[in-house]
């Protein structure tokens, strides 16, 4: 009885035990596929097509909800958008996000995509301040309200001083977001808005580590707040970067008012944040959207930022973004759709020597802000870093690849790459050198962008680097020295096009030219946060309130604000208008006639380069005729380019089905510059023909007096012949429109791939220019 009552508690126990390993082996598993099903979800953003809602639905949140839970019960909405688009975003595997886009309703389902940022002398340089045709500052002005999107701001700095500004604008319908380290009244008259934008970001990385960075619009980075105060910053005396470029730092349009999107975090910037942003930032009532960031480059109606933007400028909004730092390789723009504001960089006529000196006697000039205590007269030892490391990759100076003992004292020379170059210096200081030369090679060239470092240093192009090599590895004992030159106005050649500032052609729409123009946009003043040091470097100390930095993402800034100066100027001009104004009024060559240079090859630049050519404010104002574009001249494009009714839908929010019986063409986009693609054939025996004729149209609006405008044409591709009908176009009043043909017929093969020319309508008063580019394919 005892062995039966124990055999059934041994069955007892090892049932239960089964059951509990049962269980344990389900909880075990069921987390793991949990888990591996949170592993492999991503953020899409879902567009809904608004007219396709039931009626049965109370509202779309509730549509949009029902959709989402079609294909899972546990993901949630992280955006619902009922502006910029309609739709929401969320968190999917891949195999519901192709389920969802099966859903009736739904226009398309983008996945998640993660943008970069590109990272006072200006306004004298651009001409603003010294001449009448500036408008002062007035009330126009200051109802202007500029919205950039970015990494936050520090309202705290004296550039967002509202001393003198009135109320703010009736027009202003945002927000001034409480968070960390940063209170409601943070705002004033002048920043009048700021708010963040984090639950992408979150969703992909988790919650924010606020020991590390901000859960608010307050600014960790610096990029933010160097470009709002580029825009729209006021007058600040006395500004300076520990004495360089000393002087009054303003933005573009210092009476206008800023309000700060905070997009950008550590781990990038994400497309759902950045819709979320633009769609509270059209809501809001901003004028100019201004974007310093981007990503990869696809069709319109898969770019999530092109398609916001669409909507903002529907609305009336201009948006300027960054061409990128891609350059100088060919093809290497972001940012292209027709409707954004594209800016390349150029350089001021301003420097910041830092001469080398070198044991043979020689000397030479590269660029440098160190500030601190400068080396001795006395000459030092000189080395390459790639000989005193225990690396292969030592001559890049990064982290733990120097020897210390081989360094210590001595001046060491570091090749530019990988690692940041400030970076390089703290590498070379904490190796106990003294100095450093950074030596660009050949993918830097001649570009020389000056940084704040931490040890006496001074960059130099490649033909000065190559000739300090030399030297150095000729010379038994070579020895140098480094000293500063502060600031120097009036260089020349100036602008030159930055070696980094990203080039065409359009990938995307060959036919439309970008970028479409260049600004300011290497070694510019701005404001700066009191988070991290000028280097951003954790190690960096050192607390300023303005910054010299460099890239596309300071020229955007230029435009932003020179954009809103013509929109106070011009209040019922359209964002295409006022593009057109920047660009038919800006200049591509110098007073010799040689076009623009390029820094990267030494050579003249070209529009797939500079576009329009570099921004030109003074005459933007006063442009005489414009090339505006509507919505539908949009669609017209979008047609062009054999774009569904559900793809014209996803971008411009409209129904809207191409015409079969007519023929859109690309060239008919009423823009303000040309790219015509040429095709070439084998002739008759296998020799190179031609089989090319393109015909473009444009239409020109008066926004001056009655005048005639006359035709002028320039070329340097004489195996394109160009015809332009009319020659002459007269305005009998103001907003009347003339349209004008031009045709380009190839009458030969080209020596090259690309050709130019210029086109320009004048009255004697103004002249209304426009690039030609070529490409023959």
């Amino acid at each position: 009885m005892e062995r039966q009552v124990m055999r059934v508690k041994d069955l007892n126990l090892g049932l239960q035990l089964i059951a509990t390993l049962l269980v344990l082996c389900f909880c075990y598993t069921h987390a793991v596929a949990e888990e591996k099903s949170q592993q492999t979800k991503k953020t899409f953003i879902v567009h809904m097509d608004m007219s396709k809602m039931a009626a049965t639905y109370e509202d779309h949140f509730q549509w949009y909800d029902s959709s989402l839970k079609s294909v899972s019960e546990s993901a949630d909405m992280i955006y619902a958008y009922n502006n910029i688009i309609h739709g929401f975003s969320t968190r999917l595997t891949p195999e519901e996000a192709e389920l969802l886009e099966k859903q009736p309703g739904i226009l398309s389902v983008l996945p998640e995509m993660i943008y970069k940022l590109h990272t006072t002398h200006s306004p004298e340089f651009l001409g603003l301040g010294k001449s009448d045709a500036v408008p002062p500052a007035s009330a126009s002005l200051s109802e202007v309200i500029v919205g950039v999107l970015d990494t936050g701001v520090w309202p705290e700095i004296k550039s967002f001083d509202d001393t003198g500004l009135g109320p703010i604008p009736s027009t202003w319908k945002g927000t001034c977001e409480a968070g960390k380290n940063f209170n409601s009244s943070s705002c004033n008259r002048k920043l009048i808005g700021a708010q963040y934008f984090s639950k992408g970001y979150e969703a992909a990385f988790g919650p924010i580590d606020e020991t590390t960075e901000s859960k608010s619009p307050r600014d960790d980075d610096g990029h933010g707040t160097h470009t709002a105060t580029t825009a729209a910053g006021s007058a600040v005396s006395g500004a300076s970067l520990f004495g360089y470029a000393l002087g009054t730092a303003r933005g573009m349009a210092t009476q206008a008012r800023v309000a700060a999107y905070k997009v950008c975090w550590l781990g990038g910037c994400f497309s759902s944040d950045i819709l979320a942003a633009m769609e509270k930032a059209v809501a809001d009532g901003v004028n100019v959207i201004s974007m310093s960031i981007g990503g990869g480059i696809s069709d319109y109606n898969r770019d999530t930022v092109a398609i916001g933007a669409f909507r903002a400028v529907a609305q009336g909004i201009l948006v300027s973004c960054s061409a990128g730092n891609g350059g100088p390789s060919a093809g290497s723009l972001t940012n292209v759709a027709p409707w954004i504001t594209t800016v390349g960089a150029g350089t001021l006529d301003r420097d910041f020597p830092a001469y080398v000196s070198l044991g043979n006697g020689k000397n030479y000039s590269g660029i440098s802000l160190y500030s601190g205590k400068p080396l001795s007269d006395s000459l030092l030892p000189l080395v390459y870093a790639g000989n005193v490391s225990n690396s292969t990759s030592g001559n890049l100076c990064m982290t733990g690849t120097l020897v210390p003992s081989q360094v210590a004292g001595k001046i060491v020379i570091c090749d530019r790459g990988m690692n940041s170059r400030v970076q390089k210096g703290m590498v070379v200081r904490d190796s106990g050198g003294l100095g450093m030369i950074l030596a660009n090679t050949e993918l830097y060239g001649e570009e020389l962008v000056a940084d704040a470092h931490l040890l006496p240093a001074s960059t130099v192009g490649q033909r000065t680097a190559d000739a300090i090599k030399n030297y150095a590895f000729s010379d038994p004992k070579p020895t140098a020295t480094i000293a500063s030159g502060g600031t120097k106005l009036g260089v020349e050649p100036s602008p030159v096009l930055a070696a980094f500032s990203s080039r065409g052609p359009n990938l995307v729409t060959p036919e439309v030219l970008k970028p479409d123009l260049i600004a300011p946009g290497v070694n510019i003043l701005a404001g700066w946060t009191g988070a991290v040091g000028p280097t951003g470097l954790t190690s960096d100390k050192r607390h300023v309130s303005f910054n010299i930095i460099s890239g596309t993402s300071m020229s955007c800034p230029h435009v932003s604000g020179l954009a809103a100066l013509i929109k106070a100027a011009h209040q019922d001009w359209s964002p295409a208008a006022i593009k057109s104004a920047l660009m038919t009024t800006a200049y591509a060559t110098y007073k010799n006639g040689e076009n623009i240079l390029d820094v990267a090859t030494g050579q003249p630049s070209t529009p797939f380069d500079f576009g329009a050519g570099h921004v030109n404010p003074v005459a933007a104002l006063d442009p005489g005729l414009v090339y505006d574009a509507s919505v539908d001249d949009y669609i017209n494009f979008f047609c062009a380019l054999n774009y569904s009714a559900s793809d014209i839908k996803q971008i411009a929010n409209k129904d809207f089905t191409c015409d079969s019986s007519k023929k859109y063409s690309l060239g008919d986009l009423n823009y303000p510059s040309f790219s015509v693609s040429l095709q070439t054939a084998s002739g008759k025996g296998g020799g190179a023909g031609v089989k090319s004729t393109v015909k473009y149209t444009r239409t020109l609006t008066n926004v001056g007096a009655p005048a005639t405008y006359k035709l002028s044409m320039t070329s340097k591709t004489p195996s394109v012949k160009i015809l332009v009908e009319p020659e002459s176009l007269s305005f009998a009043k103001e907003y009347e429109k003339k349209t004008y043909t031009v045709t380009f017929t190839a009458t030969s093969m080209p020596s090259g791939t690309n050709g130019f020319a210029h086109l320009e309508w004048s009255d004697g008063k103004h002249v209304v220019g426009s690039p030609i580019a070529f490409n023959w394919t």
